[in-house]
């Protein structure tokens, strides 16, 4: 989502994005012209007309999981953003009964709360670590 119009959006998946992932990106691009949700999520700057590059995680709930906020200068990283979707899919379907450690990956060790992991998770997260 941005504050372009559906038409830039298309110019950009057209000719920059299908470059880069083929087909093009696999999602619909929205529009918030006049960053009417840019302000709901504290990213659009009226000064300058512009919303801030923002990523939201929003649970199926409604509620923000996560969010990282970037000025434009500072390239995002679309596999940090995958692998933290995956994680927060991992705990919701374990209905909390499991938890990533930093940097887990699918497949991965995962760990367990409880008044027994408290402070121990460097233990777990150091044994792991070795095994990659």
């Amino acid at each position: 989502m941005s504050i372009d119009s559906m038409y830039v959006h298309k110019m950009w998946n057209d000719y920059e994005l299908s470059k880069m992932v083929q087909g093009g990106i696999p999602f619909p691009m929205l529009s918030d012209t006049g960053g009417k949700v840019g302000k709901v999520y504290g990213v659009y700057d009226e000064d300058a007309g512009v919303e801030t590059r923002g990523r939201f995680i929003i649970d199926p709930d409604g509620v923000i999981q996560a969010f990282e906020v970037l000025t434009p200068p500072v390239g995002r990283n679309v596999a940090e953003a995958i692998r933290q979707i995956q994680a927060f899919q991992l705990v919701r379907e374990s209905k909390g009964t499991e938890a990533t450690p930093s940097g887990w990956k699918p497949g991965k060790k995962v760990l367990k709360p409880g008044v027994d992991l408290v402070g121990r998770v460097w233990e777990e997260w150091k044994t792991e670590m070795a095994s990659d």
